[in-house]
């Protein structure tokens, strides 16, 4: 599995910074892990920057040259998630920027191809390593994790059915916790030890 540290993200997206579409797409997947389906899907109605949430209810895709909007993967990729302020200022200045944009039209009306090729010129400025678009999503999961959330909330997050689905893809990013678990009990047996010799004075 690939995905960016947070660093590799930010020179990444500095070197995308002179296309507005290209730079708030990025920063929206790799800030909510969204799939590049549910990207393309959304549309201003699906934003509510007063309470910096997006909701997340629709899947873009194109086929035999016709674009399709259809329902999530799963019910569990029905969903609303919180999104940090920095975001919520990027999407905000993007959407005055789009000419006449609705509160149905979708923000992000382009293809995975478009989307990938941003993704080529971004790495080949950067220097950064070459992704898939999807792995954004791992990124931010590693991101999550890194910061300690809990595979549950992860889980939520990136809409997952199950928190095993999680488990099964991102527990080899999880740090071992043997060596904490060790320490605790050390700290608890040092304080059960400390009672005891008190009470037999």
């Amino acid at each position: 599995m690939l995905f960016w540290t947070k660093d590799e993200f930010k020179q990444f997206i500095e070197a995308i910074k002179d296309k507005p579409q290209s730079y708030t797409a990025y920063m929206t997947l790799y800030y909510t892990g969204m799939r590049i389906g549910e990207l393309t899907a959304l549309t201003p109605s699906d934003i509510d920057l007063e309470k910096a949430t997006i909701s997340i209810n629709k899947s873009y895709q194109r086929l035999d040259g016709k674009d399709l909007i259809t329902t999530p993967k799963t019910p569990k990729s029905n969903r609303v998630i919180t999104i940090p302020l920095g975001l919520c200022d990027c999407l905000r200045e993007y959407m005055a920027q789009c000419y006449r944009l609705q509160p149905k039209d979708r923000m992000f009306a382009f293809t995975k191809h478009f989307m990938r090729h941003e993704m080529l010129r971004g790495c080949k400025a950067s220097g950064v390593k070459v992704i898939r678009v999807h792995d954004t999503r791992h990124s931010h999961a590693s991101l999550l994790i890194e910061l300690g959330f809990s595979p549950l909330l992860i889980a939520d997050r990136l809409g997952h059915e199950k928190v095993q689905t999680t488990m099964d893809t991102y527990s080899h990013l999880y740090p071992s916790k043997q060596a904490e678990v060790a320490d605790k009990l050390d700290i608890l047996m040092g304080t059960v030890a400390d009672s005891e010799n008190v009470a037999n004075l």
